[in-house]
């Protein structure tokens, strides 16, 4: 691949690059010919930001198109990409002159409205995360239907990375970013690894160009010593196979050193220098037969030491997109090796992903594309849509099992809730605990690779609210946030009828009727969370009442006094009979800043947390109550997952910079492990500062931070 994006690279012809896609596709076809010469005709005259004729775009995405589908269908597809944003042609005119399969995704890519160069928004811009999440969400929706769409789609931003030393400095770090966290993971996601990979490094030597500079310049000096170093070992393996019955011809291997922004994900998880990177070199064998994959992972433990902790079978638990290979890291001298071991089909399938099917023209029985439906959540805001997505498409997977033996695949460091999720909306809701492997536990325990788990159940659904920054999938969280979203506006409900009867002495029905005839009934669920609002209703039931409820206000303006603002230690309370103190009940410890409900009794004001289980009876039993609120600024709570170096002084040093932005630090928790060893620290901050983004600015440039994650309510964003 790197071959090939170089000469695609040097080309600046328009009969170069002709040239170029005939040579990919293999054919001069006479429908691609067609489609070429209306690319042509409807690009003649534009120019791309270089100054080249800008038809040589279309053709280029057309040839890398064609190496990795080689489906014709799809070679037309993106000739014709941008025909119909950028000139006079109708999606009817090319439907008619060439089909309804290639309108249709010529139609899907128009609908992924392209981020102008001049429109971009600058990087660094609190606007960023929402104009990248616009961005992944039309093009997966656009995709849905035809995924072939998605990987169009994938060569045409590849193309635009190749040509981007055309833009300013400014404009290339802020497509670079997009293509980071929007692009690179989708392809991952697809299982095509030429394109992630390509797009991955291409990317960050745009973005961390001195980070870039430095593991190049490392792997230039040392290039030859790391060559020597994989060619003893591939020959080792060589000897090995051979030794053992294999024929050469029965085998291929091939050697290389990790890509460059895989080594940096390295270096900055684990906070270390590309001198102390082991698995700087990666081996792969392919063979003819699945069988033949286990027979030689079986000599290579015999023969090297493996580091079992990274062993992982994905032939016979494919990843969901239907990855298929056995990887193992192996001891090798004075380092280690990372071992992968597949057969043709698998290779095939793990450089080209879902596209294998089409440039193969091999059955599509491995391609999963669930994962691709679920994330169409229509409902949600860009934002928090691009937030669920992520964690899906960023992560690492492990693979675990029902008590039945079926498999199933969830990102590295799921709980036993997103299983119950995972099963089934319903049993993520009333999942109560687990047994894992036979062991009963909570519902927050880490999985691990092979984990057998069976969820146990309650006949009622459980309220999981707080633990929506612990679960991992999109699924869970999406479960969890509905949930709690339905009970917290079902409290703010029934809380406002019950505030209104204390205040004005009145019963349930008859202020049901009067708030009817206002039309205040949709909206009443807002009372107990808006002052301003609490008192237009007042004002308004005080106002109807005095005119045309003349019985009802009789019997209601005897116990009736006008409402009134009072202050009692962090709270503000508004009622109209004596309050004389504060209480806590027992069962739920709200902290500064949660959502409250507040109920009324001996003239005094009882808080609980909104999602109390206690606190939700005594609402449903219309109990007193009356409006309460924290008293002023309330600051946002973060937990923050730091990387920590390993070294005399180094969490001091952290803390020290933390302080220096005014952040209080409410808790830290040394020893986070990974696989191997510990290597991060959690930090709980309150800050003043409410928007994340800012924040994360901020402390970023301070110290290496990992993730942030906002501890404020999250299932009520």
């Amino acid at each position: 691949m790197d071959a090939f994006l170089t000469t695609v690279k040097e080309i600046h012809t328009t009969e170069e690059s002709t040239a170029l896609l005939w040579k990919t596709l293999g054919t001069q076809s006479a429908l691609v010919q067609r489609a070429l010469d209306l690319a042509f005709e409807a690009h003649k005259g534009q120019t791309r930001k270089s100054g080249e004729p800008y038809i040589i775009h279309p053709i280029l995405v057309a040839a890398i198109t064609a190496s990795i589908s080689g489906d014709e269908m799809m070679v037309m597809a993106a000739l014709m990409h941008d025909v119909i944003e950028d000139t006079d042609y109708s999606i009817e005119q090319l439907e008619q002159e060439f089909g309804s399969d290639v309108a249709h995704m010529v139609g899907g890519l128009t609908k992924i409205i392209a981020i102008r160069d001049e429109k971009l928004i600058p990087s660094g811009s609190s606007d960023r995360l929402i104009n990248s999440a616009l961005s992944f969400r039309k093009m997966l929706i656009a995709s849905i239907k035809d995924v072939r769409v998605l990987v169009i789609k994938l060569c045409d931003r590849l193309h635009n990375m190749l040509t981007l030393d055309a833009l300013p400095p400014a404009k290339q770090k802020r497509i670079a970013e997009e293509t980071l966290v929007v692009y690179a993971p989708i392809a991952h996601r697809l299982g095509i690894a030429r394109l992630k990979n390509a797009l991955e490094d291409m990317s960050f030597y745009y973005i961390y160009p001195d980070d870039f500079a430095k593991i190049d310049t490392y792997l230039k000096v040392n290039k030859q010593n790391l060559q020597f170093r994989l060619n003893a070992f591939v020959q080792k393996v060589t000897a090995i196979l051979q030794s053992d019955g294999f024929h050469r011809e029965d085998f291929k291997i091939f050697g290389r050193v990790k890509h460059h922004y895989s080594i940096y994900l390295k270096m900055h998880r684990k906070g270390i220098s590309i001198e102390e990177v082991l698995d700087l070199l990666a081996i792969r064998i392919i063979v003819n037969e699945s069988i033949e994959c286990y027979r030689i992972l079986g000599l290579m433990h015999l023969q090297f030491k493996p580091l079992i902790s990274r062993f992982k079978d994905y032939v016979a638990l494919p990843k969901e997109n239907g990855y298929q290979t056995l990887h193992t890291t192996l001891f090798e001298d004075d380092g280690i090796v990372e071992l992968q071991i597949r057969t043709k089909q698998m290779h095939r399938f793990a450089e080209y992903g879902i596209a294998a099917h089409w440039k193969y023209k091999e059955g599509s029985s491995r391609v999963h594309l669930e994962w691709l439906e679920a994330l169409n959540f229509q409902n949600e805001s860009v934002e928090e849509f691009y937030e669920l997505a992520k964690g899906d498409l960023f992560s690492e997977d492990i693979a675990v099992f029902s008590p039945k033996g079926d498999y199933f695949t969830l990102p590295k460091n799921s709980i036993a809730l997103d299983f119950a999720y995972t099963i089934h909306s319903q049993v993520g809701d009333r999942a109560s605990a687990a047994l894992i492997n036979n062991n009963k536990v909570s519902l927050l325990t880490t999985l691990k690779n092979g984990d057998i788990i069976n969820i146990l159940t309650d006949d009622e659904p459980r309220m999981h609210c707080s633990w929506i920054d612990t679960v991992k999938t999109s699924k869970a969280k999406e479960g969890i946030r509905s949930r709690c979203r339905l009970r917290m506006r079902e409290c703010d409900e029934m809380s406002a009828y019950n505030i209104l009867k204390t205040l004005l002495g009145s019963k349930s029905d008859e202020l049901e009727q009067v708030l009817e005839a206002l039309g205040l009934s949709q909206g009443i669920y807002k009372l107990p969370n808006s002052l301003d609002y609490y008192k237009e209703v007042v004002h308004q039931i005080a106002e109807h009442l005095g005119v045309k409820q003349v019985r009802f206000w009789e019997l209601m303006k005897k116990g009736y006094k006008k409402p009134f603002l009072k202050e009692i230690d962090y709270f503000i309370f508004f009622i109209n009979n004596t309050l004389d103190g504060v209480e806590f009940d027992y069962c739920c410890h709200p902290k500064v800043g949660d959502e409250i409900v507040c109920f009324y009794k001996d003239n005094k004001a009882i808080i609980h947390h909104k999602l109390c289980l206690k606190a939700y009876e005594k609402i449903k039993d219309g109990e007193p109550m009356i409006f309460a609120e924290w008293k002023g600024s309330k600051m946002a709570k973060y937990r923050l997952i730091v990387s920590l170096y390993n070294r005399k002084g180094a969490l001091a040093e952290i803390l020290s910079k933390l302080s220096m932005l005014d952040l209080n630090i409410s808790s830290i928790e040394l020893g986070i492990k990974s696989s191997e060893s510990a290597e991060y620290c959690q930090i709980e901050i309150e800050s003043m500062e409410t928007k994340r983004n800012i924040l994360e600015k901020n402390i970023s440039d301070k110290i290496k931070l990992v993730d942030i994650i906002s501890l404020d309510d999250a299932y009520n964003k």
